[in-house]
């Protein structure tokens, strides 16, 4: 199976640094570790007892430490953050400024009886004090837990219940599509009937009118009169530094436990490794901190470069679809990370809008979320990038904490191929199995595993050892299981093919999601793509598909109907013919831009749709259910 490759790189090749992975990944790693800032070193690099990992036991680090402390003689004046509000707004802050905000709000959190180990949730826009407040936990050794800005007070009450976090750190509002977001009245109904958060410390965004209860207080009257000192706590490398919750299969969010030295080793050579981060560089990542990459590689990695770095508050297409290319260049940015599901909306607009910007300072884009279907690879890389820049397509979790697939620049030039998370990044040993955990031949669909613990990698789930064993080692013997399926090449290439949950049995076949979609997004007329399976008496289930039209793309369903089932039957097989195609302007999407597919397996099942707390726009549930009903309707008449 062979795969188109484009030999494109920044010219460095550092395999002597891949053989030491390989070699002895333990010691690797101990090297890896020392490019940071240590209290006290450590005395054991792992200690391992399966399924639990401690890195660099015995030592001492503070990550608010090593992402502005130690840049201060030499970086005070440079940019830290370019920041642009969806409202048109900008501020410049550098690591001067950053270091005394972070000292000052970490003296705030004192003064409010936070101590170390007390959990603080932070509710708050994409501004820097979000930045702010992450760095000033991390400083006196609280645990942050970041929730989304988009989600519900139900979705809010569950996490910092379960957290049982004594302060929450919110703002008036934020601005979202030119609307504004009523955040600090969604925490008022968040907490309402919960007696243990003892202050709501509230940001001034919007100026909006709130109401101020006994618990509330101000930002700037807190930060006003405190002190600009507060050292960094010595803490333990295995001190967790936050929790994230991550969707359940249950419906119930699971709190990811991460901890301080491993996650910051891995943070500091990943971004290095496949950014080739230079003092130069702009850095520009537009997930939102609300989720893991922005935690990872907007607010910790870039801060330990000392980088500079875009920061954008808003939505990707407001006001309209240039936004993006406009932020791109009045900042100069030179490395863009972003997801194919934004990529797709871009190439849905046409190459005429991202032409008519000067996009020339790009020199390195990358791709994260999901797998990146083989025709958005080659839009981005021939129409934002002009065929010069490498893509890094890279493959991680929530859990992982860091990348854990990914083409290197900045380690080594390799040839890249469009739709290929490539090799495992060193020290990571990777395998694709079968049921029972035997290595499957070459170009076979299986379980990707990881077969040795890593830096980056979760403590345990917070609260729950045994449902972390469960959810994640209880499948293959001392192995990690993400729950993806993937598949390795002949290069030793790993292809991701979606998750394994998301797989559609059709007459006893396995097919998956990622790749029926990128089947279909590949013909030519179609941006967006997404299919579900629905109950079949005979077949089990059968597959019907929802696809979003490129604009300016003049519809006439029946053809373009047999032209996408024609390429599904040549690519994968007639077994994974849609029963039914449905032509539909958008998808029912969560902010952080992952399809709901839920809520089209619900939809096509006529069952309840349910919370929607977390869609981009809820609007587009309805118009697919509208659609649904009506080709149903009509489906019914014809047969009559």
């Amino acid at each position: 199976m062979m795969s188109e490759t484009y030999r494109i790189g920044l010219g460095n090749n550092n395999n002597s640094l891949r053989e030491k992975a390989n070699s002895d990944f333990v010691s690797f790693w101990d090297e890896q570790a020392k490019h940071l800032s240590w209290f006290s070193p450590w005395d054991k690099t792992l200690d391992w007892s399966p399924p639990f990992a401690k890195w660099f036991v015995g030592g001492t680090i503070n990550a608010s430490y090593n992402a502005l402390d130690i840049h201060q003689s030499e970086k005070s004046t440079k940019s830290a953050i370019l920041w642009e509000g969806e409202n048109g707004e900008s501020r410049n802050v550098t690591y001067g400024e950053m270091f005394t905000l972070v000292q000052k709000f970490a003296n705030v959190l004192k003064s409010l009886g936070v101590q170390k180990d007390d959990r603080v949730t932070i509710y708050l826009p994409m501004v820097p004090e979000l930045i702010v407040s992450m760095l000033a936990c991390a400083r006196i050794g609280a645990i942050h837990t970041v929730i989304f800005s988009g989600f519900s007070a139900t979705s809010i009450k569950d996490r910092v219940s379960d957290s049982k976090s004594k302060i929450i750190i919110t703002a008036d509002g934020g601005y979202r599509r030119g609307k504004i977001v009523k955040l600090k009245d969604v925490i008022d109904d968040a907490i309402k009937d919960i007696d243990f958060v003892e202050h709501v410390v509230v940001l001034e965004r919007t100026k909006n009118k709130i109401t101020m209860n006994p618990k509330d207080n101000l930002w700037n009257d807190l930060m006003n009169n405190i002190s600009e000192l507060c050292s960094a706590e010595a803490l333990p490398s295995d001190h967790p530094l936050y929790i994230l919750y991550t969707s359940g299969t249950t419906g119930k969010p699971k709190g990811v436990l991460h901890g301080t030295g491993g996650y910051l080793t891995h943070l500091h050579s990943t971004f290095k490794w496949a950014f080739d981060i230079k003092d130069s560089d702009v850095f520009f990542c537009t997930a939102d901190i609300g989720w893991v990459t922005g935690h990872s590689y907007v607010a910790y990695a870039p801060f330990l470069h000392g980088a500079t770095q875009v920061m954008y508050e808003g939505a990707p297409d407001f006001p309209d679809a240039s936004r993006m290319w406009d932020i791109l260049q009045k900042y100069k940015v030179t490395i863009f990370y972003t997801t194919p599901t934004a990529l797709r909306m871009f190439m849905k607009f046409g190459d005429e809008i991202p032409n008519s910007f000067d996009l020339s300072n790009l020199r390195l884009l990358g791709s994260v979320g999901e797998p990146i279907n083989p025709e958005v690879w080659k839009w981005y890389f021939k129409t934002i990038g002009k065929e010069k820049c490498p893509i890094i397509d890279t493959w991680w979790q929530t859990e992982t904490g860091g990348m854990l697939i990914s083409p290197l620049p900045g380690l080594e030039s390799i040839p890249l191929k469009p739709g290929s998370g490539t090799l495992p990044i060193p020290g990571v040993d990777i395998s694709v199995v079968d049921e029972i955990g035997k290595d499957v031949p070459v170009n076979t669909k299986g379980y990707l595993v990881i077969k040795n613990p890593w830096p980056g990698m979760l403590l345990t789930l917070w609260n729950d050892d045994e449902k972390y064993k469960t959810v994640y080692w209880s499948k293959y013997e001392n192995c990690y299981y993400p729950g993806d399926y993937a598949r390795k090449d002949e290069d030793g290439y790993l292809w991701l093919l979606g998750r394994a949950d998301d797989v559609l049995k059709v007459a006893g076949h396995r097919i998956g999601t990622a790749e029926l979609e990128s089947c279909i997004v590949s013909h030519p007329s179609v941006a967006e793509s997404a299919v579900c399976g629905i109950p079949d008496e005979v077949k089990g289930e059968v597959i019907i598909a929802f696809v979003v039209l490129k604009q300016g793309v003049e519809q006439n369903s029946k053809i373009l109907e047999k032209e996408i089932i024609d390429k599904i039957r040549n690519n994968i097989g007639s077994i994974a013919t849609p029963k039914q195609i449905y032509f539909v302007s958008k998808l029912p999407k969560t902010r952080s831009g992952k399809i709901m597919r839920r809520l089209l397996k619900a939809i096509g099942n006529n069952e309840k749709i349910g919370d929607v707390s977390t869609l981009e726009d809820g609007a587009a549930v309805t118009e697919v259910q509208q659609v649904f009903d009506e080709l149903k309707t009509s489906i019914k008449n014809n047969l009559e």
